[in-house]
This record gives structure tokens, C-alpha cells and sequence, in this order.
């Protein structure tokens, strides 16, 4: 029932949500909500055992072969960790922001929850579609009503983007289920089809455009910086921090394991336009005034990297993309976090416009600079070890430009430390800048959420292991179940 109440906590609270008049208390009744699926998560994570994954199944459209069946495995137990731990400190961060209609705005968030926990946990691809749009359509509304000025056309484009991506998976996964041998959306009939390499190939590409521009993985990233750009803040933290692992977890889950074959044939273009998209993204943040554009790009550049460590396939890549899978999302939420703080505070997010708020702010620098810092791999900080084991897993990689990928991967580091001390110096030192308000620190709540993030991100950095050891048997079967060295074998 774990993973049955992971879903029904956000969904129930997101509607009744709707009939809260008051902004204080739909705000504080979407916190409550918040904690008590962060409550029902680490219960699941003290009541998995090794090899003893929680599952919960009903009947749900027997006539179509689909049943209700979700399943927190090791990679459904860390993304749902990090949804859970995610809305808390999105929803204290930002808790002096002000929206209009505020009650429908946070049952908004909670139904997103609730479509993003379906999606990490669902065992059954027609749930996992439903889930999939569940959570798109609540963003869709959140981006078009709270954003900024340029949110419809925006919006429009983010949503075209990942409705057509959505039905080519439909088409794949319709396909897969006449194919089954008892005709169901079973992810274990669906680990059981014999396909042709034919067969896979065009299936490959049906699952992969959807899931590489739900991450986004280039060249299908184009909407991305606009969508997190003109979104609320709020919006912005979840898209960037838990969405876009939705993706990821199409790739890990669904893709790679059934169309095995044709996931080996087609890597090595994958981890091409993966790389490509990690030094094309890096570069473009380089040159970005706009602190959520220079972010946003810095986001394409670390998914780009998880993703061509997947497809690396192998153990060190695997472990690394899982582990980071929670360290990108913490990370990223905590720099969204000073971001809508000096927004709101400001009235600005260009960094041309700000410089010396270390002499003002000094709590606030000292948390950005050590956010700031994880998100490109710091050494005893949290991003460190899931960068070293996927660039590992790429060294390692079986394809003859094992050597070069990683190199070209590798300069997405140096670029990485050039964007990111440019934005710490030019924000928070130097000369400082007329500003349109007083200059002032954190309030006690920004206090708390970014406190707790950096926690995360000493504790996940000096000691990895907590993280491998959730990780370690989930990616021991998921390497066993890609692996078609046996087709190869004479």
C-alpha cells in the first residue's frame, strides 16, 4: 500500500485543495500534504529489503489487458524519494511568494505530484502513459496562468513538444501490447517479447524522441529554456528538478530493457547528440545575463551527461545516473531557490544588474556558493561521486570512441566551473549595484529549506555509500536485463 498511498496523498489533497478559499491555508494545506508523502516515502525506504521490492496491483481495464500495478523498485524508490523531499522545500522556499487564486495554483502542484509519483512507480505501460499526461496537463495550466509575459506562446510550445512526443510512445506501446504473448500492458510481458532488430529499431525511436524531449536531450531541447524561464518559480523547480528525470526513467525502465538490442545498436548516435548537447548547453550558459536562462542551460548540459552514461551501459554509468538522478534534482531546486528569492527581492534576474549582495546578504551567498559549487561535482559535495562513476562508465564504454566521448564530455566540467564562478562573482562580489530594494538576507523559512538542502549536500557527498547501497541491486538486474552479449556469442 506504500506505493498506492505515494499517489493517493498529492492526488486527494490537490482537489480538495480547490475548495480552500484562503491563500494561507491552501498554502499551508499543500506544505501538510507535502510532508505527509515525504512521511509515506521514507517508510518505504525503511521497509525495503534487499530483494523485496513493494508492489501494489488491482483491477483497473481488464477488457484492454491493463491493470493498476505499481512497483517501488530502486530507481522508482529514488525518484519518488526525491519527488517527496522536493515539494517540501519548494513550498518553504518559496512561501512568501504571493498567486493569485492561490488554492487552484497549489492543487495544481499536488496533482503534478501525484502524476509524476504514478509515473516513477507504475508497473504497467497503459498506467504509465495515463500517469505520463496526468502530470504534463497540470504544468501546462500552472506555466499558461502564473507565468510571465511571453507564458502562451511559451506554454503552447512546451505543450506540442511533449504531446507529440506522448503519442509516439502511445503508438509504441500499442504496438508492444499486440505483440505480447497474453495481450497485456504488463511490464513483465513486455520484458518477455521476442522482437525482431527491425522490430526494435523503429520502436527505439517512437520511445526515445518522447522520453529525449521530456528530459531534454539535444536537439530536442528547444523548448526548455523558454518553459523555465516564463514559468512561476515554483513551476520551475519541479519541471527542472523532478520532471525531467521522467524521461530518464523511460529510458531506464521501459526502453532500454525491452528493446534491448536496438538500445546497443543505436548508442553510440545517442551518446553523440547527448554529448553534443552538454558542450552546446554549456556554452550558450556561458554567455546567458538571465540567472534562470544561464540555469536552465546548465540543466540540458548535466541530463545530456546522464543520459549518455546510461547508454555507456555498464555498471559504474548506471550506479552514477541513479545517484545523480537525486543529487541534480537537490541541487538544482536549491539554485532555483536564491534565484526566485532575489527576484522577488529585487525585482531582477539579470546578472548585470546585481553585484555585492555578499556584502549585504553573506547567509545567502554562503548557501549559493556551496549550491553552486555541488551542482558542477565539487568534491565532497553530493554531485561529486555521480559525475565520477558516469564519466567512469563512459571511459568504459563498449564502442571504439569510448576515449574520445569521454573527452568531449569532459570539457562540460571546465565549461561548467567557467559559467558558474563568472555567476557567483558577478552576483554576489565586485562592485556592488543600486538595486531597486534594500538589500537583505534570508528570512527564516528560505533559511530552513536551503539549510537542509546543503545537508543533503555534505552528508551525499562525504558519505556516497547510503546512495549506492539504495542503487547497488537495482542497477546489478537492470545491467543483467539490457545485456545481449549472449546474441554475439558464436
Amino acid at each position: 500500500m506504500i506505493a498506492f498511498f505515494l499517489i493517493l496523498i498529492p492526488l486527494a489533497t490537490g482537489l480538495l485543495s480547490f475548495l480552500i478559499k484562503e491563500e494561507k491555508t491552501a498554502k499551508a494545506f499543500a506544505l501538510l500534504s507535502s510532508l505527509a508523502t515525504l512521511a509515506v516515502s521514507l517508510l518505504g525506504l525503511t521497509l525495503m529489503k534487499t530483494g523485496n521490492y513493494l508492489h501494489f496491483s488491482a483491477p483497473w481495464m481488464s477488457s484492454l489487458g491493463s491493470s493498476f500495478t505499481l512497483q517501488l523498485d530502486g530507481a522508482g524508490q529514488v525518484l519518488c524519494l526525491l519527488t517527496a523531499v522536493a515539494y517540501p522545500l519548494v513550498l518553504l522556499g518559496t512561501w512568501q511568494a504571493t498567486y493569485k487564486n492561490a488554492q487552484q495554483f497549489f492543487g495544481l502542484m499536488l496533482l503534478a505530484q501525484a502524476g509524476m509519483m504514478g509515473v516513477f512507480l507504475a508497473a504497467d505501460a497503459l498506467l504509465f502513459y495515463f500517469f505520463w499526461e496526468l502530470a504534463l496537463i497540470p504544468m501546462y495550466f500552472l506555466s499558461s496562468i502564473w507565468g510571465g509575459e511571453r507564458r502562451i506562446p511559451v506554454t503552447f510550445k512546451f505543450f506540442i513538444y511533449t504531446f507529440a512526443g506522448s503519442l509516439l510512445m502511445l503508438t509504441g506501446i500499442i504496438y508492444l501490447q499486440a505483440q505480447t504473448a497474453d495481450q497485456s500492458f504488463s511490464i513483465a510481458s513486455f520484458y518477455n517479447l521476442e522482437l525482431s532488430g527491425k522490430e526494435q529499431s523503429w520502436i527505439f525511436w517512437l520511445f526515445f524522441v518522447a522520453f529525449a524531449i521530456k528530459m531534454p536531450v539535444f536537439p530536442l531541447h528547444t523548448w526548455q529554456p523558454d518553459t523555465y524561464e516564463q514559468a512561476p518559480t515554483a513551476t520551475t523547480m519541479i519541471l527542472s528538478g523532478v520532471m525531467v528525470k521522467m524521461g530518464l526513467l523511460g529510458l531506464i525502465r521501459w526502453l532500454m530493457p525491452v528493446l534491448p538490442l536496438a538500445s546497443f545498436q543505436w548508442g553510440d548516435r545517442v551518446m553523440i547528440f547527448a554529448i553534443i548537447g552538454i558542450v552546446y548547453a554549456s556554452l550558450i550558459a556561458i554567455r546567458q545575463n538571465d540567472l534562470k536562462r544561464l540555469i536552465a542551460y546548465s540543466s540540458i548540459a548535466h541530463i545530456g551527461l546522464m543520459c549518455a552514461a546510461l547508454f555507456a551501459e555498464n555498471n559504474s554509468g548506471t550506479q552514477g545516473v541513479m545517484i545523480q538522478l537525486f543529487n541534480h534534482g537537490i541541487n538544482i531546486i536549491g539554485l532555483w531557490i536564491i534565484v526566485e528569492i532575489i527576484e522577488r527581492r529585487y525585482g531582477t534576474r539579470k546578472i548585470s544588474e546585481l553585484g555585492g549582495l555578499a556584502q549585504q546578504a553573506p547567509v545567502m551567498t554562503i548557501f549559493f556558493v556551496i549550491i553552486a559549487l555541488a551542482n558542477i561535482a565539487l568534491p565532497l559535495t553530493n554531485g561529486f561521486a555521480g559525475e565520477f562513476l558516469m564519466f567512469n562508465g563512459l571511459l568504459q564504454a563498449k564502442s571504439n570512441f569510448a576515449v574520445a566521448y569521454t573527452v568531449v564530455a569532459g570539457l562540460g566540467i571546465i565549461l561548467a566551473a567557467v559559467y558558474t564562478l563568472n555567476m557567483i562573482r558577478n552576483t554576489f562580489y565586485g562592485e556592488a549595484v543600486v538595486l531597486r530594494a534594500p538589500v537583505t538576507d534570508l528570512k527564516l523559512n528560505e533559511t530552513i529549506a536551503l539549510s537542509l538542502i546543503v545537508i543533503l549536500i555534505l552528508w551525499l557527498g562525504i558519505y556516497p555509500q547510503s546512495m549506492l547501497d539504495l542503487t547497488e541491486q537495482f542497477s546489478r538486474e537492470w545491467m543483467n536485463k539490457i545485456d545481449v552479449s549472449h546474441l554475439f556469442r558464436k
